[in-house]
């Protein structure tokens, strides 16, 4: 039976790679999909990963009906079998819906891949959707890593080297082909990320540009407790 199935993480856990794999391992064995993807780093209409595999895809605006696409493919004769779709967090709602339609209609494998949360903690619409709707959610066994070493959990939003918690809550950075961008992101975990603990400003903060501060915080450090009462000096 086709499923809807989720696969989440934080950035840097390997979204895109598994997807790529995920698409070569159905087409190896005679299965036809098709693969979607919006804001990817590399550009519009391509599925890239950060380990330097890409593959030709469609790009996903927000007028896009999958189940429209979909029908419009089987009608012409088109064999679909599943459907492979990355930054899933940047779909609308609708398109989870159609998407689930897909699977319980059309008898669809639907494979999607993206983060949960922004930058805020909040979750993205998509994501939220899929939460709610999907058959399985599996969270990716690969961790992306704080810069700290622990296990990051928070996507942080960086601009101009400094970390954010307000804003336009999608706003692309780290693109190929902007050199000097002023939008990047970096994972943290949630230690550092209440903090506001990047690693810039951890290295900024550290006593030796060769040893960053594990337990620096940015926040004024409180004054020495009082002494207990009866031990106060006359």
């Amino acid at each position: 039976m086709a499923e809807l199935v989720f696969f989440s993480g934080t950035m840097d856990c390997g979204k895109s790679t598994l997807a790529l794999q995920m698409e070569h391992n159905h087409r190896a064995r005679g299965r036809r999909g098709l693969v979607f993807t919006k804001h990817d780093r590399a550009g519009e209409a391509v599925l890239s990963s950060r380990l330097g595999l890409a593959h030709d895809a469609l790009e996903v605006a927000d007028d896009l009906d999958f189940w429209e696409l979909v029908v419009t493919q089987a009608t012409g004769g088109r064999v679909v079998d599943y459907l492979i779709g990355d930054e899933a967090q940047f779909y609308t709602p609708e398109q989870i819906e159609q998407l689930a339609r897909l699977v319980d209609e059309m008898d669809v494998d639907v494979y999607a891949f993206g983060i949960t949360a922004d930058f805020r903690t909040q979750l993205f619409p998509g994501s939220r959707r899929l939460i709610e709707l999907a058959d399985r959610i599996q969270v990716l066994q690969v961790e992306a890593l704080c810069w700290c070493g622990r296990r990051a959990t928070h996507n942080a939003r960086v601009v101009d080297g400094h970390m954010v918690v307000e804003g336009e809550q999608v706003v692309v950075g780290d693109v190929t082909g902007v050199p000097t961008a002023a939008v990047e992101y970096e994972v943290l975990c949630r230690r550092h990320y209440m903090r506001r603990m990047t690693s810039q400003a951890a290295r900024a903060q550290a006593v030796s540009p060769e040893v960053l501060p594990f337990d620096l915080d940015l926040c004024p450090l409180p004054g020495p407790p009082a002494p207990p009462v009866g031990m106060m000096e006359p």
